[in-house]
C-alpha cells in the first residue's frame, strides 16, 4: 500500500466498524445519488481521510459512504480524482488502494461518458468489456513490485449477459463496449473522436482506467459501467458543457441503483473466474 495512505484504513474503519467488505464502487459525475440507495449508510468527508484530498470537481461530492445495498456490504466513493486536475495516474488510483486495504475484492467503476458508437445515446449504460488508455500514465508508473501485470482479462466480462437480462427487465438500455481514456479537461476534438473509432473505442471518459489498471495490479475483481451522458464531439451539432454531464448524471444516477442491485445478485451467483 501507498505509504501516504498507511493511516487511512484505521481511520475508516474507526468510523464505519471492521465487518467485512463485499464492494466498493467508485462514482462518476452526477452519480452521487446512488448513496440514498443504501441503508444503514455513514459517510465520511475525503479530506478527514490520511492521504486523501477534497475534491474539487462539481459533481463529484468527495465523501466516502458505507452501507448495505442487495445484501451486501459497500464502500462507496462519492467522486474521485483526475489527472486533468494536476493528479498523476497513480494518485487517481488511490481510492482502489484503500479499498484493497480494508479487505473488498471486487469493485465497480462508474463514469459518466460520451458516446463514440453510433447506438450509444444518452442515457444508455455501457458495460466496459475493455478499454484504451490515452492519458499518457499508467498508475503503475514507478512501482518496484511486479509491475508487469497482464491486462488481457481485466474487466469481468462474464457477468453482462446475466446483468443485460436483469436490466431489460427493469427497462434499461445496457450496452457493451470498450472505453478509451483521454486526459481532459477539455473536451476531445472531432478529429480526436474519429480516431478513436478507429482504434476500437466505442465510449470516451476522463477517468476509470487508472483505477481499473490498479485494481488488476491489487487482485480485485473488476467491472465498469459508464453512463452515456452525451454524444462525444461532432456527432452531434450543439456545443459540449460540463452542466449538461451533471444533469444527465442526476437522471441517471438512481437507476444505477438498480443496475447495482442487479449486478451485486449477478455477482453472487457466479464464481470468480479461475485463477483470479
Amino acid at each position: 500500500m501507498n505509504a501516504h495512505l498507511e493511516k487511512a484504513p484505521a481511520r475508516v474503519r474507526r468510523d464505519f466498524g471492521a465487518a467485512p467488505l463485499d464492494l466498493a464502487v467508485v462514482l462518476g459525475s452526477g452519480l452521487g445519488a446512488l448513496t440514498q440507495s443504501l441503508s444503514e449508510s455513514r459517510s465520511l468527508a475525503y479530506d478527514e481521510i490520511p492521504g486523501f484530498w477534497a475534491t474539487t470537481v462539481a459533481g463529484h461530492g468527495g465523501r466516502l459512504w458505507c452501507g448495505r445495498l442487495g445484501g451486501w456490504r459497500l464502500l462507496v466513493f462519492e467522486g474521485r480524482y483526475h489527472l486533468y486536475e494536476g493528479y498523476s495516474a497513480a494518485q487517481a488510483a488511490r481510492p482502489v488502494e484503500l479499498a484493497a486495504a480494508l479487505g473488498c475484492r471486487r469493485i465497480l467503476l462508474t463514469n459518466a461518458a460520451g458516446g463514440v458508437r453510433e447506438d450509444l445515446r444518452p442515457g444508455d449504460f455501457m458495460f466496459i468489456t475493455d478499454h484504451i488508455n490515452l492519458l499518457g500514465d499508467n498508475p503503475l508508473r514507478g512501482a518496484r513490485a511486479h509491475p508487469f501485470v497482464d491486462l488481457s482479462r481485466l474487466y469481468r466480462t462474464d457477468l453482462f449477459a446475466p446483468l443485460s437480462t436483469q436490466a431489460a427487465c427493469l427497462g434499461i438500455a445496457l450496452r457493451e463496449g470498450v472505453l478509451a481514456a483521454l486526459p481532459g479537461p477539455s473536451y476531445e476534438t472531432p478529429a480526436e473522436i474519429r480516431m478513436i473509432a478507429r482504434l476500437g473505442g466505442d465510449a470516451v471518459s476522463m477517468s476509470t482506467v487508472p483505477e481499473a489498471i490498479m485494481a488488476r495490479y491489487l487482485g480485485l475483481e473488476v467491472v465498469g459501467l459508464s453512463l452515456i451522458a452525451n454524444r462525444a464531439a461532432g456527432l452531434d451539432p450543439g456545443r459540449l458543457n460540463h452542466e449538461e454531464v451533471l444533469a444527465q448524471g442526476r437522471r441517471g444516477a438512481l437507476r444505477l441503483g438498480e443496475v447495482t442491485r442487479a449486478l451485486i445478485g449477478c455477482w453472487q451467483a457466479v464464481a470468480s473466474p479461475v485463477g483470479d
